[in-house]
């Protein structure tokens, strides 16, 4: 196979794929070496790096994927957002999330104590919307589940990673926007030490809340249900 044929080999090979593809699956692929395959990901890599183009191959997990440039995020969000109905979320929906996303990985009794209401319901409709994914169990006596927000999470907000989190008083305007009204939201009121109040969401609700654990009817508590699957990925 000579150079040009196996560059356009491997840009198949990393379109088509789901998860990122490691040199060793395209050299088993294309019937080629390993050094071989290396250098010619080096050349798509720098080719797909030039000014103009929208998208890039990065190596993710130990093998390559397509993934779209930064400065293409802004145009992306608001396409993204233009293709799916927004999430409509209670105001206990947007807090327990809101604890999940900051704290993560967070158990049910550690979102209980600091939301001070029972949040199975809302857990179980986050888990349902695919908002929040399960995350292994923590290590401790009776081995609760764990629970952190999840790529739909991601896709859904408009972040990249984590790391684009918004800040506290961001997610409350959020919240608001999610609500469709400026009522019932308390300002945000940090700690002197910077770290959040109200279960780090910085959200309290005003007015008094129904009984969480009515969320989603006739639902078990995610405690006795097990974990839920997270959707595709970003």
């Amino acid at each position: 196979m000579d150079p040009k044929e196996l560059r356009g080999a491997l840009e198949a090979i990393i379109y088509v794929a789901d998860e990122p593809a490691s040199i060793d699956q395209m050299a088993r692929a294309v019937g080629a070496d390993k050094s071989e395959v290396r250098a010619a990901l080096d050349e798509l890599v720098a080719f797909y790096q030039a000014d103009g183009r929208g998208i890039e191959i990065k190596k993710v997990a130990g093998g390559y994927r397509f993934a779209t440039k930064v400065q293409h995020h802004e145009s992306l969000r608001r396409f993204i957002k233009s293709l799916q109905p927004p999430v409509r979320l209670t105001m206990p929906a947007l807090e327990t999330l809101a604890v999940i996303a900051y704290k993560q990985p967070a158990t049910l009794p550690e979102i209980n104590e600091i939301r001070g209401v029972n949040c199975a319901g809302v857990i179980t409709t986050l888990l349902e919307k695919r908002l929040i994914t399960t995350a292994g169990r923590k290590a401790v006596v009776g081995r609760p589940i764990l629970y952190r927000t999840s790529k739909e999470f991601l896709l859904r907000f408009g972040l990249n990673d984590m790391d684009d989190l918004p800040s506290l008083k961001e997610f409350e305007q959020l919240a608001r926007a999610a609500l469709g009204a400026d009522e019932g939201v308390a300002p945000i009121e940090p700690e002197a030490d910077g770290e959040p109040t109200e279960a780090s969401s910085g959200l309290s609700i005003v007015q008094p809340a129904k009984d969480e654990t009515a969320e989603t009817a006739g639902d078990e508590a995610p405690e006795t249900q097990g974990g839920r699957a997270e959707g595709q990925s970003s």
